[in-house]
């Protein structure tokens, strides 16, 4: 008698990912400046882990006040009180939800309010600027005047406010910035009231391109915005392409506007616009704007400039 015998074959189990259990490196460099008299401006390092930092967490006196995407390595926290001591620490989340040491206590106090204060400081003056590294760079300015006192100095990129120090400082180093990237920087002065100074002159920096990119610079350059009752004119230099520039497009507070075009002989060297402007005056433009390539693709933008309508 012949007896058969039957063999199961059952599937291989795939290899399952290890689970991640390794915390992100803790926060290094945490600083803590007063904004003003209920406000605190807390700045961090990016912290390292082994695969990815989805988050930060902000605590006071070891209470959490907010959360943050790993993008993000700086915070205002505000609501606080007047002439009140407090400190802050920071710690890093990966996305297994890890999280690193609390960071080293960084303590700060905040100023006296100054009630019924409605005069804003003066403009800071002569903003200047280095770069220090592709991702980095370096700003000086003047010092504002205050009635009250300046409490402390902002740092705008794009009319987005990227840092600020205290206002006993006239300078500031600005990271996690991109390589070959044209940058526009404004400082405003702001005291214990709130009271924000008007914009500084704008700085304009290139941080260095990355090693091995030879990719040449696609951005308009020196562009100058002039406002007039009724208009505002722009003047720019436009990239080098190998090819006369024949379009350009404007972009208003963020958003396309329009096309500029030219026929078949664009302007040679300095190129100007006039836009007609309809806008109640006191109204805010911010402008930049971007060439079309020779091979049909939009380059890098301008610096940006702001400008108010009369």
């Amino acid at each position: 008698m012949l007896a058969c015998s039957a063999v199961l074959l059952l599937p291989a189990c795939a290899a399952e990912e290890p689970r991640d259990d390794k915390p992100p490196s803790t926060p290094a460099g945490v600083t803590a400046q007063a904004g003003s008299a209920t406000s605190v401006h807390v700045m961090w390092d990016g912290s390292a882990d082994n695969k990815e930092v989805t988050g930060y967490e902000v605590y006071r006196a070891g209470t959490k006040v907010t959360s943050l995407p790993g993008t993000k390595r700086m915070v205002d926290i505000e609501g606080l009180a007047p002439r009140t001591a407090y400190s802050f620490t920071v710690r890093a989340r990966d996305a297994a939800g890890n999280l690193s040491e609390p960071s080293a206590s960084a303590s700060v106090t905040t100023p006296s309010a100054a009630p019924d204060d409605d005069r804003a400081p003066t403009r800071p003056g002569r903003v200047e600027g280095r770069t220090d590294s592709g991702t980095s760079v370096t700003l000086t300015w003047r010092r504002a005047t205050d009635d009250t006192g300046v409490t402390s100095y902002d740092i705008y990129q794009e009319d987005s406010r990227v840092h600020s120090v205290t206002g006993t400082r006239t300078s500031a180093r600005v990271t996690g910035l991109r390589p070959g990237t044209v940058y526009s920087f404004t400082v405003r002065a702001r005291d214990a009231a709130e009271n924000s100074s008007p914009d500084s002159n704008s700085v304009d920096l290139t941080t260095p391109s990355a090693p091995g990119d030879d990719s040449p610079n696609t951005a308009p350059t020196d562009l100058a915005a002039t406002v007039r009752k009724g208009s505002i004119q722009l003047r720019w230099t436009p990239p080098e392409t190998g090819a006369p520039v024949k379009e350009h497009q404007l972009h208003l507070n963020g958003k396309p506007a329009t096309t500029i075009v030219w026929g078949a002989q664009p302007p040679a060297g300095t190129a100007t616009y006039t836009m007609t402007v309809t806008d109640e005056p006191g109204t805010r433009y911010s402008i930049k704007l971007r060439a079309k390539l020779p091979d049909g693709t939009w380059g890098d933008f301008s610096a940006q400039r702001t400008v108010v309508v009369r």
